[in-house]
């Protein structure tokens, strides 16, 4: 029987290519998205994939919306928390909705997400959490004081899940993706591109589909050994 995979943020850039991936290798897939009905509409038509609309940065929303696609899909192993959002000011500028917005939904979202999710896991002696942070939860980055806080309390999230999980048969994983091209940074000036493409050793900017290979493998029976890790999936841009 195939097992069931969550992707928040799943119908768009990275969550979109990690759905799609995860659907190929055979699990059943459910993708969440925040607000734009058009193209979540657009990429379960393109892909079969089914689609669930709700804010992971509102507990009640995210345990009801996890309930209905156990109801419907079954019930969830796999949870990919890749929902998040930008804010971006310098911190002498940065207000505190700016603050609160990011740490609610890229943070306290992570939590909403798993926490529902985490006592059938216990039951049933086996999942796979799987969060995806960001190079600039490891290194920070300039006006970007809030997201860079959440990322990195991601990566606290899953060294603690990691121990509390282990006996049950429960991994926590993170993936800390570089630069990626997808749409949000294809969109940048072009100048602006290349000088994120200068520092990364590889030369070239990542694919949202070489995240969803990490993701593949971190949800698969293969990855029971690897545990509280994270994968940095940056070219060679940084090192921990």
């Amino acid at each position: 029987m195939a097992r069931t995979a969550l992707v928040t943020g799943g119908s768009r850039g990275i969550g979109a290519a990690i759905s799609k991936a995860l659907k190929a290798e055979g699990y059943n897939v459910a993708a969440t998205y925040a607000g734009n009905d058009e193209a979540a509409a657009a990429f379960s038509a393109e892909t079969g994939i089914n689609t669930y609309k709700w804010n992971v940065a509102d507990y009640d929303e995210s345990a009801a919306g996890i309930a209905k696609v156990e109801a419907e899909v079954g019930p969830i192993d796999i949870v990919v928390a890749n929902a998040g959002i930008t804010r971006d000011a310098p911190f002498h500028k940065m207000t505190p909705e700016q603050w609160h917005q990011v740490i609610d939904t890229n943070l306290t979202g992570v939590f909403n997400t798993v926490h529902p999710i985490w006592p059938g896991m216990r039951e049933r002696k086996f999942g796979r959490v799987i969060v995806i942070s960001s190079i600039n939860g490891q290194k920070g980055q300039f006006a970007q004081v809030n997201y860079a806080a959440t990322k990195a309390g991601d990566l606290g999230i899953v060294k603690s899940l990691a121990q509390e999980g282990a006996r049950a048969g429960i991994t926590a994983n993170a993936i800390c993706p570089g630069y990626i091209a997808t749409e949000m940074v294809m969109a940048v000036p072009e100048k602006v591109r290349e000088s994120i493409i200068a520092q990364i050793p590889a030369g070239r900017l990542g694919e949202p589909e070489e995240i969803a290979r990490c993701v593949t493998f971190l949800a698969s029976e293969d990855s029971q050994f690897v545990n509280g890790s994270t994968i940095s999936a940056n070219g060679a841009q940084f090192f921990v």
